[in-house]
């Protein structure tokens, strides 16, 4: 008989102890979590602390290359990336749906634990609640981390015309993989999500220098994003259409779906606007990390429409917009 989440594994009792001693601690067991307090009581970060949080409610909970457990840990651990942090801890909450098979939440637990492990991250403290039938889908996760600042100064008042706008792989891998699977909808080539953790690539980045802001592109794409470094300001960015990476297989699923790689999101790739002069140094150093071999320079900062994101075409341009409306529901 196939092992389900009951609402007894949320209650506090007998079974709640069950989870967190079988299922939960031989994954994250470490001295701070093994005390089993109400928090963690953590070592000094030596610096001055980042942090961040996000809750992940995707469908489905697995998708091509990753599961809402790796997500889970790699968004957050990138969100304390980009703010320029070097992640170190990490909370989880789960909140379970009853019936939710038991299997399924070992490979998800045990997919956050192998990605936090990659991150040098320790899930040190978290929670889990069980509703009944019908009020979550499945699973849904919600976590926390805390990182010490290892670069000063980021943020769009850093940014300066001239410079360099950079990201370090195709874009709208993850959107278009989780729309693909939610419809069960082949296509050809192989289609996988770019859900990876973000603390090499940028930690490669500040060491080159000249990074004026990093970002990770996730709802709303690249063009949502970019338009929030430049909106209600003097500057603009231009962007060469021809030199965004898009892999084949995501034009056509975007094809397919009717829509556009720009505003599909990524969860694991990043994008670093840079003094022009250390342009160089920075994509030599994506270079020679996994995950960055595509990085490329896909425009420049501007004074030409102060406020905009511009897309320069062969045969035109045409201002990119934010995203609006729901163009991808539940992707993360």
């Amino acid at each position: 008989m196939k092992e389900i989440v009951t609402l007894d594994h949320g209650s506090g009792g007998l079974r709640t102890s069950e989870l967190i001693e079988q299922v939960l601690l031989p994954a994250y067991g470490n001295a701070a979590l093994n005390e089993l307090g109400d928090g963690a009581v953590l070592s000094d970060l030596g610096g001055r602390p980042v942090f961040s949080t996000d809750s992940f409610v995707v469908t489905p909970w697995r998708f091509p290359g990753g599961d809402i457990g790796k997500l889970a840990v790699c968004g957050t651990v990138n969100d304390v990336c980009m703010a320029g942090g070097e992640p170190k801890y990490l909370s989880l909450a789960l909140i379970l749906e009853e019936g939710f098979a038991m299997e399924n939440l070992r490979a998800i637990v045990a997919s956050a634990a192998e990605t936090a492990k990659a991150c040098g991250v320790q899930i040190v403290t978290g929670d889990t609640k069980v509703v009944e039938r019908g009020h979550v889908d499945g699973i849904y996760i919600n976590t926390a981390g805390i990182g010490v600042l290892r670069a000063e100064g980021l943020g769009r008042g850093a940014v300066q015309p001239g410079d360099a706008v950079l990201v370090s792989g195709s874009v709208g891998c993850h959107g278009a993989a989780v729309m693909m699977a939610r419809g069960d909808i082949p296509c050809e080539g192989t289609l996988l999500s770019d859900c990876r953790p973000l603390h090499e690539l940028s930690r490669a980045a500040l060491s080159a220098g000249g990074v004026r802001i990093l970002r990770d592109p996730t709802r709303g794409g690249v063009a949502t994003t970019l338009n929030e470094f430049v909106e209600h300001g003097p500057l603009c960015i231009e962007l060469e259409e021809e030199a965004i990476p898009v892999d084949p297989a995501v034009a056509t699923a975007c094809d397919l779906l009717g829509l556009d790689p720009l505003y599909a999101a990524c969860e694991g790739r990043m994008l670093a606007v840079v003094d022009p002069a250390h342009t160089d140094a920075v994509l030599a150093a994506l270079h020679a990390l996994p995950g960055g071999e595509g990085a490329v320079q896909i425009g420049r900062v501007t004074t030409s429409r102060p406020g905009q994101v511009v897309l320069n075409a062969a045969f035109g341009s045409r201002i990119l917009g934010k995203l609006t409306g729901a163009q991808l529901p539940r992707i993360c």
